[in-house]
């Protein structure tokens, strides 16, 4: 499918407004407090009043949970009418009685909507190698349904969270056919953040009428561009999914790469999923700097993605940055390691924020740079890299944060 650069989009064809996965038409959600944690919300439920065109994506850990086994499998026909989600127990590395306990808790979420076991996606989030409490999740599961509301997007998205600070959510209205369509999404994720994917669940939900085989392409494209292009720690989780569901009730002619409007609706989906990605970042575990990366002038995107990832993946320079410390050589070190083809000699890169650039290396070396004026610019809590590779015309764009004593407090005592 010809998806034109995601770079080159504009807001002017959607709005974007404080709303969820419910404010597309057709869809409930609930979030409830089950007893999986000690006091927070730990159950989601995602609903579409009728049979959605459906499309995922999942972690490539080889460690997979029992979760994303259950919803590869369940969304290869591509047809979806409800996600149930808990927090709190990954339900990962929990062998065969952890795969039949995604399966039944597929099995109950349908029961309780009267819909088929295989339309229903399931995901977990939380600690790894603990058994789920199925006496807590099974009545918790009913609960959940009865609590479904149009309203209930706010709550669903509080649902999901483990050590997020914050809860994700976005909406956005574009015009199609001269029908308004809408698309909604959450998220989550905050430590245990790398590309192919990162710790993280992300459900997008809309009132479009999407052919399957363009919503799955669309997916896949946009998370190549957005989830796969964010990293917090390095670690590349077991349970990680992003699930969209597409009900059709706002009655356009169905999208497809030849429709006419199908670009707006591109846009507006890339915004939607871009938004969640980098408010996973910012809400990074122990964070206190959001970085973003581009590279230009790549003799291919994936060249230009793999420099982007290298900077962010690297800790010495994730360290330099919280400690406010403008070390071009350990970004130098990081884009030489990357794989990436390029003349050291040719290479320039730039440290800012919105305000202003700061050229810090040009032909391979430092630019005698104030470091005054870099020590100012680098109390911004949102900083920039640009990286000039001169090999190309490509280019790709990736957002990370700094590594701080936080980080591993909170990591240090994850389970206790």
């Amino acid at each position: 499918m010809a998806i034109r650069e995601m770079e080159e989009m504009t807001v002017k064809n959607f709005e974007v407004f404080n709303g969820d996965i419910t404010s597309p038409k057709g869809f409930q959600a609930s979030g409830v407090h089950i007893g999986i944690k000690k006091k927070k919300k730990d159950m989601t439920l995602i609903a579409s009043d009728v049979l959605a065109e459906a499309a995922g994506v999942f972690t490539t850990n080889k460690v997979c949970a029992a979760p994303v086994l259950v919803s590869k499998e369940n969304i290869k026909a591509g047809k979806i009418q409800a996600v149930i989600v808990n927090s709190g127990n990954a339900n990962a590395c929990t062998g065969e009685e952890g795969y039949e306990n995604a399966l039944k808790m597929t099995k109950v979420t349908a029961e309780a909507l009267h819909i088929d076991p295989s339309h229903v996606i399931v995901a977990s989030t939380g600690i790894i190698g603990v058994p789920l409490p199925m006496d807590t999740i099974l009545p918790g599961i009913k609960k959940a349904a009865k609590a479904l509301s149009p309203d209930g997007g706010e709550a669903a998205a509080e649902a999901i969270l483990t050590t997020d600070t914050i809860d994700k959510k976005i909406a956005v209205e574009v015009e199609i056919d001269g029908k308004k369509v809408t698309i909604g999404g959450i998220a989550k994720g905050s430590g245990m953040i790398h590309p192919n994917m990162a710790t993280m669940l992300s459900f997008i939900t809309t009132d479009a009428k999407v052919e399957g085989e363009f919503l799955q392409e669309l997916l896949k494209t946009t998370s190549d561009k957005t989830y796969n292009m964010i990293t917090v720690d390095g670690d590349t989780s077991t349970n990680d999914m992003v699930c969209v569901m597409a009900n059709g009730m706002a009655k356009n002619t169905a999208l497809n790469q030849e429709h006419p409007e199908a670009q707006k609706f591109i846009e507006a989906f890339y915004y939607v999923n871009e938004y969640l990605a980098k408010k996973i970042v910012q809400d990074g575990e122990g964070a206190t700097k959001f970085i973003e990366v581009e590279v230009i002038n790549s003799r291919s995107f994936k060249e230009a993605q793999t420099v982007a990832k290298s900077i962010l993946s690297s800790n010495l320079v994730k360290t330099a940055f919280f400690g406010e410390d403008g070390n071009w050589g350990r970004i130098l070190c990081s884009i030489g390691y990357s794989g990436a083809e390029f003349e050291v000699n040719e290479i320039e890169v730039f440290l800012g924020n919105k305000d202003k650039m700061i050229k810090i290396v040009e032909n391979g070396q430092g630019t005698g740079f104030s470091e005054e004026v870099m020590e100012k610019l680098l109390k911004s809590k949102k900083l920039k890299i640009m990286v000039d590779l001169k090999t190309g015309t490509e280019s790709a764009k990736g957002w990370g944060c700094d590594l701080s004593y936080d980080y591993v407090k909170i990591n240090g005592a994850y389970r206790t």
